[in-house]
């Protein structure tokens, strides 16, 4: 498998086992970096449910798409690019999601938003089927 790219995730080609928390991150870095920021969510969000149903990623109460964690990790990712810039540690050098993931550790951890959501709000079915604004701390806003 080679890096993800948006070519990938457009095709949905990107095997099931390497769609994990970094290729999550690597797309939204991507779309970011290509589209406004509201652009950039809509073709995340429509991509990962065409991405689930070319897999087979069955759509239930606690499992498959999840609306609310889409969004708000867009929200984290373009808030870190704003308030850091699209590189990383080496503001000389060509900005790459790679160089963003690793200087950026902070966004590797999966539970970095239980600082904005409660569990029981990030859990519930109506946040996996539409938007839910946090319940414990505002999320950065877009520009």
């Amino acid at each position: 498998m080679g890096p993800v790219t948006l070519e990938a995730f457009e095709a949905c080609s990107i095997p099931r086992e390497a769609w994990n928390h970094r290729a999550h991150l690597t797309v939204a870095y991507l779309l970011l970096r290509a589209y406004p920021p509201d652009e950039a969510t809509r073709r995340m969000c429509e991509g990962v449910k065409k991405y689930n149903a070319a897999h087979g990623i069955e759509q239930t109460p606690t499992g498959g798409y999840h609306e609310t964690l889409t969004i708000a990790w867009m929200r984290i990712v373009g808030a870190t690019m704003r308030a850091y810039g699209p590189g990383g540690a080496d503001a000389g050098a060509e900005p790459t999601v790679e160089a963003f993931l690793d200087h950026h550790t902070q966004l590797h951890s999966r539970v970095l938003l239980r600082l904005y959501y409660s569990r029981e709000r990030i859990m519930s079915a109506e946040a996996r089927r539409g938007w839910m604004e946090p319940d414990l701390a505002p999320l950065p806003k877009a520009p």
